[in-house]
C-alpha cells in the first residue's frame, strides 16, 4: 500500500529571519489545555508554537468501509512531535489527533491555495 499520508512539516529552531519572514505575530492565537483532541484540515495550515508541547498522530487516509478492515481507520502508529519554538505545517486534508502533554498556546495561519 503507498504512504498516503499528507506530510507534516516541523521546522525546529527556525532563524530570526524566519520567524521575521512569516510575520507570525499578526496571525490569530489559539491555545489549548493537555489532552487529546481530533482535528480536520481543511487548509493548510501553518503555525508557530509559543508554549507547549504535542505529538500528532495522522490518522490512515483510506476511505472506510462498511465493514471495518483490519486498522486501516485507525491511527497510524507513528507521530511528529513538536514543541515551544517551533514551525509546523499541517496539509490540507489531514485527519489526526493531537495529544497535547503541555498546554499549546500558537499563532496560526491557513492558506487557501
Amino acid at each position: 500500500m503507498t504512504d498516503q499520508n499528507p506530510r507534516i512539516i516541523v521546522e525546529k529552531n527556525p532563524s530570526q529571519d524566519r520567524l521575521d519572514e512569516l510575520m507570525f505575530k499578526s496571525w490569530p492565537k489559539w491555545g489549548c489545555s493537555p489532552g487529546k483532541y481530533h482535528l480536520k484540515y481543511e487548509a493548510e495550515e501553518i503555525c508557530y508554537i509559543v508554549k507547549g508541547k504535542v505529538k500528532v498522530y495522522p490518522k490512515s487516509s483510506s476511505s472506510s468501509t462498511a465493514a471495518s478492515s483490519s486498522s486501516l481507520d485507525a491511527q497510524v502508529d507513528w507521530y511528529v512531535e513538536f514543541g515551544a519554538g517551533d514551525i509546523v505545517t499541517f496539509p490540507k486534508g489531514l485527519s489526526c489527533t493531537w495529544d497535547v502533554s503541555l498546554s499549546v498556546d500558537k499563532h496560526y495561519i491557513f492558506r487557501h491555495n
